[in-house]
C-alpha cells in the first residue's frame, strides 16, 4: 500500500513538472492569471491541474471508452488524442480563478506528453529495484503454489494456441536461420518441433480457421464467392458472413467448437465456442452490449496510458508505412502495387492497434488461468499482401511478432497453471505480380472478353513489350472478334436496360477466382457455358496468366481445363499433368471442393512458376493467398515435445482441428477450469482483460 501510494505522488509530481514546462515552451497553454503569479502559486496550479488531469483519466475515461465501442474500430486510436485533450481541457476549467487555460489543439499536445511522461515514469517505478511488476507477479504466484500444495493437486496445464497469420512453413524457417526470431529459434532448440502442413484449396483464414476451431470447412470454396440459392454474396471478414459460417458448422458437427470449455478467443474470425471474447468478427454483427466483438477494447483502452502508447505507437507505423512506401518507388521495387489511400491506417490497425488488444487480452487470460486460448495475430499477413511475404518490411514484422510472443511466454511463467504454447498458421503467402501488372487487363476483363461483352478502351491499350502481355492481347482480340468500342460501356448499360442476360460476376479470393452466372439456376456445365458462351472457357484456360480451370460437365461429372486443350475429368486426377506446378496434394484439394454445394460455374486457379513459387493474384497483392500454388498453401505447426506428435504432413484444417483437441485431452485429468487464486480485480490489474461475454447462441 505505501509503496503504491508512494507511486502515485511520483507520478503526479512529474506530471505537474510536466505541466510547467509545456506552460513556459507553448504560448497558447497557461497557468496563470491575466495579472501574473508567484512561481509558487503558479507551481500549486499545476499540481491541481495534474491532479484534476489524473482523477478525470482515472474515472471519466473508462466511461468514454465505453461510448467508443460504437465507433468503428479503426478510428479508436485517432480520438485518442482528441479526448485525451478534452479532459485536460476540462481539468484547466476547474482550476479556480481561471488560472488554467489552453488552446483546444494545444491541449491535445499537452495532454499527450503528460500522458507519455506519466506512463513512462510509472513504468521505471515498476522496474526498480529487480522490476517491481515481476516481483509481484511472483508473489501472487506463489501464493497459487502455496494453496496448490496444501489444497489440492497441482491443476492439469492449459493450453495457448497462436495463430500466426500468414507466416508460411518456409518463412518462418527463413526468419529463424536470419535472426529475426529469436525466441523461436531458441524453442526450436531445445523445446519445441515443427512440422509442416498442407491447406485445402481455399487457402484463407475464413476456410482455414473455421476449420480449425470448429471441425468444419465443408462448403467454403474461396475467400468471397456467391451462392445462387440464397442470392448472397459471401465474404468470409464480413460479420454476417463470418456468423452465418459459424452457425453452418456448427449445424454440421453438432460441436460448439475447440474452445466450449472456459476457452478464450481472441482476435478471430470464429469463437470457437469460447465464452471469453475480443475482437471475434463472427460475434461483431450480434445486438446486445454484452455481445459486441469490440468488447476487448474496453478492457485495454479503459488504461489511458495504455490509449496514449499505443496511440502514438499507431501514429509511428502510420510515418512507416508512408516511408517504406515512399523507398519502394524511389528504388522502383518490382512488383509493386497501391499502398495509398486508407492503406497506412489499416496496416497501422493491424500491427499496433490489434496486436496490442490482443496480446493483453492473452496475458489476462493466462494470469486467471483460462484452460484454453486461440489468438490470431495478423500483423504479417497484411504488411506482406503489400510489401511481399519475402521483403525488409514483412521481416521487421516478424521481429515485432517474436517479441510479442517472448512477453507472453514470459507472463505465461507466473500463470496459476503451467501452459503449453502452441504457434500456428492458416496458410502462407506466395508472392508474384498480379494479373493485371503482368498482363494488362484485370480478370473480370478477360472473362467479360470471352463472353462477347465490352471491355473497358484501356485493355486494348495496354502498351508492353513483354511476350506475356502479347500473347493476352492475342487472346484478347481472338475472344473478341472486334477491335475495342470507345463506347462500349455506353453500350452495355443500353443493353442492360433492353433486358439483355446479366453480366457474370467475377470474385478474386487472391490467385483463386470464382466466375457464376446469376440468372442460370444451379452450377452450370462446361456443355451450357460453351453453348451460352463459346469462346470463353477457350479464352480463359488458353491464357498464359491462368494454371487450370475447374467446371461440371455432363459428359465426365466434372473436368479440370488447361491450356493447349488438355482436360482431365475429376475423377481420372492426380498430381501431375494439369496440376503438376501445384504440388503433391493437388488433385485432392481440387476433388473436395468440387463436392461443395456453392462451387462457381467456373473456379480460376491463377499459373504457377514451381521453380520460384510465383503465382499472379486476382487483386492487388504481390503477396497472395487463397488458391493453389507456392507457400501459400504450406503453413505450419510449431508444438511442444511434451504433445504427442502431430502427423507427419497433416492435410486440411480439420485434420489440424482434431490435433488440437487430441493435445487439449493429453492433460492428465480432465479439461476443467482452475479454482482462481488470484482474484480477477488483481488480474485486471496487472494486465487487463475483458469480462466475460455471453455465449454464442449458436454454440
Amino acid at each position: 500500500m505505501g509503496s503504491a501510494l508512494l507511486r502515485v505522488l511520483v507520478v503526479w509530481a512529474v506530471s505537474a513538472l510536466t505541466m510547467l514546462v509545456l506552460a513556459g515552451l507553448l504560448p497558447d497553454f497557461q497557468l496563470q492569471s491575466e495579472d501574473g503569479d508567484s512561481l509558487t502559486r503558479t507551481a500549486l496550479t499545476a499540481v491541481l491541474g495534474a491532479g484534476v488531469f489524473g482523477l478525470l483519466s482515472a474515472l471519466v475515461w473508462p466511461v468514454v471508452v465505453r461510448a467508443l465501442l460504437l465507433v468503428p474500430a479503426l478510428l479508436l486510436g485517432l480520438l485518442v488524442f482528441f479526448l485525451n485533450g478534452s479532459l485536460l481541457l476540462i481539468a484547466l476549467w476547474l482550476i479556480p480563478d481561471g488560472r488554467g487555460a489552453a488552446e483546444p489543439e494545444t491541449a491535445v499536445v499537452v495532454a499527450a506528453a503528460m500522458s507519455a511522461v506519466a506512463s513512462a515514469t510509472s513504468t521505471a517505478l515498476a522496474v526498480r529495484d529487480d522490476d517491481a511488476y515481476r516481483r509481484r507477479l511472483y508473489r501472487l504466484t506463489d501464493r497459487r503454489r502455496r494453496r496448490a500444495a496444501t489444497g489440492g493437486p497441482e491443476p492439469v496445464p492449459g493450453a495457448l494456441f497462436l495463430q500466426l497469420d500468414g507466416v508460411g512453413h518456409r518463412v518462418l524457417r527463413d526468419a529463424v536461420r536470419d535472426g529475426l526470431m529469436p525466441t523461436v529459434a531458441d524453442w526450436l532448440d531445445t523445446t519445441h518441433r515443427l512440422t509442416a502442413w498442407r491447406t485445402d484449396w481455399s487457402s484463407q483464414t475464413g476456410a482455414s480457421q473455421l476449420g480449425i476451431l470448429h471441425g468444419s470447412n465443408e462448403d467454403v470454396p474461396a475467400f468471397r464467392w456467391y451462392e445462387k440459392d440464397t442470392g448472397r454474396l459471401m465474404v468470409s471478414n464480413r460479420p454476417a458472413s463470418a456468423a452465418e459460417l459459424q452457425r453452418r458448422a456448427i449445424e454440421r458437427t453438432g460441436d460448439g467448437g475447440l474452445l466450449t470449455l472456459d476457452g478464450a478467443s481472441r482476435g478471430n474470425l470464429f469463437s470457437g465456442g469460447a465464452d471469453q471474447l475480443a475482437l471475434v468478427l463472427s460475434m461483431a454483427a450480434r445486438r446486445g452490449r454484452a455481445n459486441r466483438s469490440r468488447a476487448g477494447y474496453f478492457a485495454y483502452f479503459s488504461d489511458p496510458a495504455n490509449a496514449v502508447r499505443t496511440a502514438g505507437s499507431f501514429v509511428a507505423e502510420v510515418f512507416r508505412e508512408l516511408t517504406q512506401s515512399i523507398r519502394a518507388r524511389l528504388r522502383k521495387e518490382s512488383p509493386r502495387v497501391s499502398r495509398g489511400g486508407l492503406y497506412p491506417f489499416v496496416r497501422a490497425f493491424a500491427t499496433v492497434v490489434e496486436r496490442d488488444v490482443v496480446v493483453a487480452a492473452v496475458m489476462g487470460d493466462l494470469l486467471v488461468g483460462r484452460t484454453a486460448v486461440y489468438a490470431d495475430l495478423v500483423a504479417y499477413d497484411e504488411v506482406a499482401h503489400h510489401s511481399g511475404p519475402h521483403g525488409r518490411d514483412a521481416g521487421l514484422v516478424l521481429q515485432r511478432l517474436d517479441r510479442a510472443i517472448a512477453q507472453i511466454a514470459k507472463v505465461a511463467e507466473h500463470a496459476p497453471r503451467p501452459y503449453r504454447i502452441v504457434l500456428l498458421s492458416d496458410h502462407g503467402q506466395s508472392p508474384g505480380p498480379t494479373f493485371e501488372g503482368a498482363y494488362g487487363l484485370t480478370l473480370k476483363d478477360l472473362v467479360r472478353a470471352g463472353c462477347g461483352l465490352p471491355v473497358p478502351r484501356r485493355v486494348g491499350r495496354t502498351p508492353s513489350g513483354s511476350e506475356a502481355r502479347d500473347a493476352a492481347r492475342d487472346a484478347l482480340r481472338s475472344a473478341l472478334h472486334r477491335p475495342v468500342d470507345e463506347h462500349e460501356e455506353e453500350a452495355e448499360a443500353a443493353r442492360q436496360v433492353r433486358g439483355r442476360p446479366s453480366e457474370p460476376i467475377v470474385l478474386a479470393s487472391g490467385n483463386l477466382a470464382l466466375v457464376s452466372f446469376p440468372d442460370v439456376p444451379g452450377r452450370m456445365t462446361r456443355e451450357q457455358i460453351e453453348l451460352r458462351h463459346p469462346a470463353l472457357l477457350r479464352t480463359l484456360a488458353n491464357h498464359p496468366g491462368i494454371g487450370f480451370l475447374l467446371v461440371a460437365s455432363e459428359e465426365h461429372g466434372s473436368v479440370v481445363l488447361a491450356g493447349d486443350g488438355v482436360e482431365t475429368p475429376v475423377a481420372e486426377l492426380k498430381d501431375d499433368g494439369p496440376l503438376a506446378a501445384f504440388g503433391p496434394g493437388a488433385a485432392d484439394a481440387v476433388r473436395r471442393t468440387d463436392a461443395f454445394p456453392h462451387v462457381a460455374d467456373i473456379m480460376v486457379n491463377s499459373m504457377c512458376e514451381p521453380a520460384a513459387g510465383t503465382v499472379h493474384a486476382f487483386e492487388e497483392q504481390i503477396g497472395s493467398h487463397g488458391g493453389l500454388g507456392g507457400e501459400q498453401s504450406r503453413p505450419f505447426l510449431l508444438s511442444p515435445l511434451g504433445l504427442s506428435a502431430p502427423p507427419a504432413a497433416p492435410v486440411g484444417a480439420e485434420q489440424i482441428h482434431e490435433v488440437l483437441r487430441g493435445w487439449l485431452r493429453e492433460s492428465s485429468g480432465p479439461q476443467a477450469p482452475v479454482e482462481d487464486s488470484l482474484p480477477k480485480s488483481e488480474a485486471e490489474e496487472l494486465l487487463p482483460v475483458d469480462g466475460q461475454v455471453g455465449r454464442d447462441k449458436n454454440s
